[in-house]
């Protein structure tokens, strides 16, 4: 089975996904950055005042923080909408992945705050779902679902399934500018969300005590 240290990244022939090294992962490392980019990608390009508005925040926020994913890649200004007193932005990339163990470990503030704000940005999307889920045709009302199974895994079967839901949803329609195009009437855009969760029953292992130090000359600081 894949050692779930070394999944594959995504193919290099996506060029609408970026895969986060560590100035992208510093750069996303913050709440309002990572829905400010899900909202340019979800409703397509915008202004600092209208994201704005949909987060809840002043424009001056939105436009600091645009501006700070532009410097990272991550947005770009549209200068064919934007004029001397309206910008407008737009995002670079469809998907972003983050699945690099080794950057991890290099960064650990950075990816705990990147993660912990994809998080929130996830229970947001639910709850606003919930929100609106009594309004919502009774067509659409009957897919929502919220569920969760209790396995017992490998960490082998646990990337192997991660893989094996991957290849499932692939064979989906994405949702892009493109797709929502030629889509079939009636199609909508259907947010999956998955978390895979550990819950390991054994204790953590006793810290290692420290390893003495080489003499080297040198005092001890």
């Amino acid at each position: 089975m894949t050692d779930p240290r070394e999944r594959p990244y995504p193919p290099t022939a996506q060029p609408d996904t970026v895969v986060l090294d560590a100035r992208g992962l510093r750069a996303l490392a913050h709440p309002v950055r990572v829905q400010l980019v899900g909202m340019l990608r979800k409703y397509g390009p915008s202004t600092a005042t209208r994201l704005a508005e949909r987060l809840g925040v002043n424009s001056g926020t939105a436009s600091y923080h645009l501006r700070q994913l532009a410097a990272a890649g991550f947005v770009d200004e549209e200068t064919e909408r934007g004029n001397a007193r309206e910008r407008w932005w737009r995002s670079v990339h469809h998907t972003t992945w983050f699945n690099d163990p080794e950057l991890a470990d290099r960064e650990p503030e950075a990816a705990l705050a990147y993660l912990q704000s994809v998080a929130a940005a996830y229970t947001l999307r639910t709850q606003r779902a919930l929100n609106e889920l009594q309004t919502m045709p009774g067509v659409w009302r009957d897919t929502f679902d919220i569920s969760d199974w209790a396995l017992r895994l490998t960490p082998e079967e646990t990337a192997a399934l991660q893989e094996e839901l991957r290849a499932v949803i692939s064979r989906y329609r994405r949702d892009t500018p493109q797709t929502a195009a030629g889509a079939p009437e009636g199609a909508e855009r259907v947010a999956v969300i998955a978390h895979f969760l550990p819950e390991l029953d054994a204790a953590a292992p006793p810290a290692a005590p420290p390893r003495p130090r080489e003499a080297t000359g040198k005092e001890a600081p």
